[in-house]
């Protein structure tokens, strides 16, 4: 029997789609496809179906958006690409043509591997790599809000333990915000995470942007922000409530109905 004649890599590689080009780039910069996964908020199995399956259609634009940003030198830290992306990944839609419902994870933690001087993993008195907390993130809607988010709080703790720095993407009404969205007097730093929403509800991403624009993502002190949440009596919505009021960016009396939390090791 004749055996069969193999594809060469080349060509498999002249058909890839342009979600596999750009993800293609960002490997060429240093990025694994589990941190893609990450920068994209999807597990990285789908990252290896932009290769396999030719999937990640709804994904061009985000990655472009994150291809051109690290080429032009701009931030390389996963919140803030991750931030960047989520301005631009479009719900992916059913066979009628509406919103595809997809639940999305609701609390992540990242931890990453210890290593020497020399760049060789340390390995603890069990015989394992040690591992060291790398960044943390949590979301909650109105109805776990009602109950106190309590998947919030790990995440607030986790970067006041190690020296991290903390930024949250909170939703309202639209019209409880005192500012235009993408004013520097609002969200100085951090203007693309503003998402309008159907419902007339609004998200805008804030952290503590003392450097103000093109400074990145300065994040708030994880102590400092733990000591704010502590003076709440441990409600992380509280304590944003308050620092939201506080800092004249919205109405006295403002609903939170959405809350996201990312902390992460500089």
């Amino acid at each position: 029997m004749t055996p069969r004649k193999r594809r060469s890599a080349g060509g498999r590689r002249a058909q890839r789609n342009e979600a596999a080009r750009l993800t293609d780039e960002l490997q060429r910069a240093g990025f694994s496809r589990k941190q893609v996964g990450e920068i994209l908020d999807r597990n990285p199995s789908l990252v290896s179906q932009f290769f396999t399956k030719n999937k990640g259609a709804s994904m061009v634009a985000a990655l472009r958006a994150v291809v051109q940003e690290v080429q032009a030198g701009g931030p390389r830290d996963i919140t803030s690409l991750k931030a960047l992306a989520a301005a631009h990944v479009h719900p992916r839609l059913n066979r009628e043509g509406k919103e595809a419902r997809v639940r999305g994870k609701a609390q992540v933690r990242a931890e990453r591997t210890v290593k020497d001087q020399k760049g060789k993993p340390v390995i603890g008195a069990d015989g394992k790599p040690v591992k060291a907390w790398s960044s943390s993130l949590a979301k909650a809607g109105k109805q776990h809000i009602a109950s106190g988010a309590s998947r919030l709080r790990p995440v607030v703790d986790d970067a006041a333990a190690n020296g991290g720095k903390i930024a949250f993407t909170v939703r309202a009404r639209k019209g409880a915000f005192k500012h235009d969205a993408g004013r520097l007097a609002d969200s100085p730093g951090v203007r693309r995470n503003v998402v309008q929403r159907r419902d007339g509800t609004e998200e805008r991403a804030y952290a503590d942007n003392r450097g103000g624009p093109g400074s990145g993502e300065e994040g708030f002190d994880g102590a400092e922000f733990k000591a704010m949440v502590d003076a709440a009596g441990g409600d992380v919505t509280a304590a944003v409530q308050k620092w939201l009021v506080d800092t004249d960016k919205v109405e006295p009396g403002t609903v939170i109905v959405g809350l996201e939390i990312r902390a992460w090791k500089p």
